[in-house]
C-alpha cells in the first residue's frame, strides 16, 4: 500500500474504515469530517494533501501518523511518498467548496486565528467569487448562525477572503443600468469621504479646538452632503434585494441592511457631537463611520454588485430602472446609454389602464371606478401601506410626497424583509397580537428631518371578525401639533 500527497480520503477510509475515528483523536479539527454533508463532499473528494490544510496538520506528519495506525491495527506496511502536491491542491467541486467556506467562518466566529484561517483558505480553494461568499453566508443564517453574529463579523470575512477578491476584475457596466448609476454614486461618495478625512485630520493636532471651530460649520455642510447616501442604501433595500430574495438569495440584504443602519446611526450621532462640540468624540466617530462606509463600497462593488449581475436577468433590471426615480439619486445624475429591451410598467405591476371603459367598484357606502379610488388614496394627506393576511406587501399608496420612501419592487415581499433585521421582532410581535385578536391597533411617533412623524398600524377585519391584513398609516404632524385656536375664515387672499 501507498500513500501520497494526493491519494483520496474517501478511498483511504473505504479500505480503512477505523481511520475515521483515529484522524478524529489525531486532531479535533478533523472531527468535521464526521458531519455527514462534509463526508458527503470534502470527505469525498480531498485528498491528503488537502485534508492537511483542513486539519491544519503538516502533511508529512499526517502522511506518518496515518501510515503508523495502519500498520498497528491492519497489521500492514505503507509506503510513503512524501512532497505536497499543488497542483492538486484547490478543491473545485461547488457543494465541497461551499462547505470549506462555512467551516472556515464558523471557526472564525468561535474566535479562530484570522491568518492561520487565511492559509487554510488559500491552500483548499484560492479563489472566491462573490456568489459563494454570498451562498455561504445565507446558508449560515439558514442553519441557525444569528444574522447579527454575521453582520458582527462580516468585516472579518471580508478580511479573509479579500487577497481572492482583489484579483478578480473589477464589475463594470453600462451608464444608464442600476448597477452603473449605483457604482457612480460610490465614486461621489468617496470624494466626500476623501474631504471628510482631510477635515478629520486638521482636528487632531495640538490645537484641537481652535482647528475644530475653524471647520466646524464645513464638517456640518459635508455631514449634510452624505447623508444624500441615504437614497442610496434605499434604492439597494427596496429595489435590489427584493428582487434577490425573489431568485432565492437573501442573506446580503439581510446583512448589508443592519449595517446600513449602523451607519445611519453613526451619521445621527456624529452630527450631534459636532454642534455639541464634542471634538474626541466626533473624530474617533467620524474615523470609525469612514472606514464603515469605505468597507460597504469595497462588499458592494466586490461581492453585492457581481453577484446580482450574475443573478438577475434584463427584465428584472428593468424593475430596478422603472423603481428607482420614485427614490432618486445621491449626488450624481445617470446615464442614458443603457435603455431596458423590455417594457412592461402596467403588465409587471398592473397598473390599470383608465383609458379603457370600466364599471364602478361597489363600496359599502358607495361606488367608484378603479381611477377615482386610486386618485382618492393617492390624495390622502397620509401614506397607507397594506399587508394581507399572509404578511405579503399587496399595496402602497403612490402619494407626491412619500414620508419612507418605496418602489414597485417590495409588491409581493414579506413585510418581514422590508424592515431592518434588528426592527423584524417588533414587526413579529404586532401581527402575532393582530392575528390572534389581542390587539387593534400600535402606534409610534418620530422626530426626522425636522418633522414630527405620527406611525399607526391598524389590523383589519372583515364582518366575521376574521383578520384579513395589517394596514399601516404614516403622517406628517408637524404642522398640526402647531395649531391653536381656532380658524372658521378661508384666507386664501
Amino acid at each position: 500500500m501507498k500513500i501520497e500527497a494526493r491519494t483520496k480520503l474517501n478511498d483511504l477510509i473505504k479500505k480503512y474504515p477505523f481511520l475515521l475515528d483515529f484522524l478524529v483523536r489525531l486532531s479535533p479539527k478533523f472531527s468535521k469530517l464526521k458531519n455527514p454533508i462534509m463526508r458527503r463532499t470534502i470527505g469525498k473528494l480531498a485528498t491528503l494533501s488537502q485534508v492537511s490544510g483542513l486539519g491544519d496538520m503538516p502533511l508529512e506528519k499526517l502522511l506518518k501518523a496515518i501510515a503508523g495506525e495502519i500498520k498497528r491495527v491492519a497489521h500492514e506496511d505503507v509506503e510513503l511518498e512524501l512532497g505536497e502536491e499543488r497542483e492538486e491542491s484547490v478543491i473545485q467541486d461547488k457543494e465541497a467548496r461551499l462547505e470549506i467556506l462555512k467551516d472556515i467562518i464558523r471557526e472564525l466566529h468561535q474566535g479562530g486565528n484570522i491568518e492561520e484561517l487565511k492559509k487554510r483558505f488559500a491552500s483548499l480553494i484560492e479563489d472566491v467569487n462573490a456568489t459563494e461568499i454570498t451562498e455561504m453566508e445565507q446558508k449560515l443564517i439558514a442553519e441557525g448562525m444569528p444574522e447579527e453574529e454575521v453582520k458582527r463579523l462580516c468585516d472579518v470575512h471580508v478580511q479573509v477572503f479579500r487577497e481572492s477578491l482583489d484579483t478578480r476584475p473589477s464589475f463594470s457596466s453600462i451608464p444608464g443600468h442600476p448597477l452603473h448609476t449605483l457604482q457612480a454614486e460610490n465614486r461621489a461618495l468617496e470624494e466626500i469621504i476623501g474631504r471628510l478625512e482631510e477635515l478629520f485630520q486638521k482636528t487632531s493636532g495640538a490645537r484641537m479646538k481652535e482647528a475644530f471651530r475653524e471647520v466646524k460649520d464645513r464638517l456640518k455642510l459635508e455631514l449634510e452632503e452624505l447623508s444624500e447616501v441615504e437614497k442610496h442604501y434605499l434604492k439597494k433595500e427596496n429595489q435590489l434585494f427584493p428582487l434577490l430574495e425573489a431568485k432565492g438569495v437573501s442573506g446580503p440584504g439581510k446583512v448589508m441592511w443592519a449595517i446600513h443602519d449602523d451607519i445611519r446611526g453613526h451619521l445621527k450621532d456624529l452630527k450631534k457631537y459636532i454642534e455639541e462640540e464634542h471634538q474626541d468624540k466626533v473624530l474617533s466617530l467620524g474615523k470609525q463611520l469612514v472606514t464603515e462606509m469605505r468597507d460597504m463600497i469595497y462588499k458592494e462593488e466586490k461581492i453585492l454588485f457581481p453577484m446580482s449581475a450574475e443573478t438577475l436577468d434584463e427584465r428584472d433590471w428593468a424593475r430596478v430602472k422603472y423603481g428607482e426615480e420614485e427614490i432618486g439619486y445621491a449626488w450624481i445624475t445617470p446615464g442614458k446609454e443603457w435603455q431596458p429591451s423590455v417594457r412592461f410598467e402596467k403588465e409587471e405591476f398592473r397598473l390599470p389602464d383608465y383609458t379603457k371603459p370600466v364599471s364602478k367598484l361597489d363600496l359599502e357606502t358607495g361606488a367608484m371606478t378603479p381611477e377615482q379610488v386610486n386618485l382618492v388614496l393617492t390624495h390622502l394627506p397620509v401614506d397607507l401601506s397594506f399587508v394581507d393576511e399572509n404578511d405579503t406587501v399587496v399595496y402602497y399608496s403612490a402619494t407626491r410626497d412619500r414620508i419612507f420612501p418605496r418602489s414597485p419592487a417590495v409588491i409581493g415581499r414579506k413585510v418581514q424583509n422590508c424592515h431592518p433585521p434588528a426592527s423584524v421582532h417588533i414587526v413579529n410581535k404586532i401581527l402575532d397580537a393582530f392575528k390572534a385578536g389581542e390587539k387593534d391597533v400600535a402606534e409610534f411617533w418620530i422626530q426626522m428631518s425636522g418633522k414630527f412623524i405620527h406611525i399607526r398600524y391598524f389590523a383589519v377585519r372583515d364582518k366575521q371578525g376574521k383578520y384579513r391584513g395589517c394596514l399601516e398609516v404614516s403622517q406628517d404632524v408637524t404642522s398640526i401639533r402647531e395649531l391653536k385656536g381656532q380658524k372658521r375664515l378661508l384666507d386664501w387672499d
